[in-house]
């Protein structure tokens, strides 16, 4: 069995990409299970086989511990670690090949409180990564994108799994994403960019932190997506195999 932690900032489309991954994979004859690990989820766009809001009651939590909604939220999250064996025992008996976890929409919940790493790092599988998704809307400019790299690259740093990064809602941020694509594959096309838009010591740090990122491997290639029309799931799942495989072809 295969782990995948879908990952991004708050609107993304994780919970849709998971969906729509899920389906892919399926159609492939891969018996796929979704896990909801985001206990302030009102609604999702597919009926996750695991789900942590039946062993997490946000309100209830805000009831007993007289906490608000983001209070209740910081307490869940904490709370999960204790829920690990019970979510693993619910994993296990799907019997499946590939899990996809679907993680809260507030990203800071599961990737910096101590409960994320816990889960990801305890959970048993024959192999584990991350997807980690751009919002093609928050690439307008240079400055934005050289942030969701650096954020990119703290999740990466803090989960220590194999990272693929996805460039989602390709198809409707077209021009945004044709910009990021750009970026991500050419480093100094994303400094003379940064030249453009920002002067005197803000240049200097963004054109500072884009070098540091550069050399040490942290500007990530990126596949374009869209959960919507399923553009990029045939990328995805191939880095994916090539990951948990050894090259294994996607469609096999």
């Amino acid at each position: 069995m295969f782990g995948v932690y879908v990952l991004g900032t708050a609107g993304c489309g994780k919970s849709l990409l998971t969906h729509s991954l899920k389906n892919w994979l399926t159609s492939k004859e891969w018996h796929v299970i979704t896990a909801n690990l985001d206990p302030g989820a009102e609604s999702l766009p597919y009926d996750p086989d695991v789900d942590v809001r039946l062993h997490l009651d946000l309100h209830e939590l805000m009831e007993r511990y007289q906490l608000g909604p983001n209070g209740a939220l910081v307490l869940a999250s904490d709370m999960l670690a204790t829920k690990a064996q019970e979510i693993q025992d619910e994993i296990d008996s799907c019997n499946a090949d590939i899990v996809i976890f679907d993680t809260p929409g507030q990203m800071e919940l599961f990737a910096y409180r101590p409960s994320g790493q816990f889960l990801a790092s305890n959970f048993a599988a024959d192999g584990k990564a991350v997807l980690f998704l751009y919002d093609a809307w928050l690439c307008k400019t240079p400055e934005n994108f050289l942030s969701l790299n650096l954020l990119a690259s703290s999740v990466r740093l803090r989960f220590n799994l194999p990272f693929i990064s996805v460039l989602n809602k390709a198809d409707i941020a077209k021009e945004e994403a044709k910009q990021a694509m750009k970026w991500a594959s050419n480093p100094r096309l994303l400094e003379a960019s940064l030249g453009e838009a920002l002067k005197g010591d803000d240049y200097s740090l963004y054109s500072s932190l884009l070098r540091g990122l550069v050399r040490n491997g942290f500007v990530h290639r990126m596949i374009p997506s869209s959960a919507a029309t399923m553009e990029g799931m045939t990328a995805i799942a191939s880095e994916l195999f090539m990951l948990f495989k050894g090259g294994e072809d996607s469609e096999a």
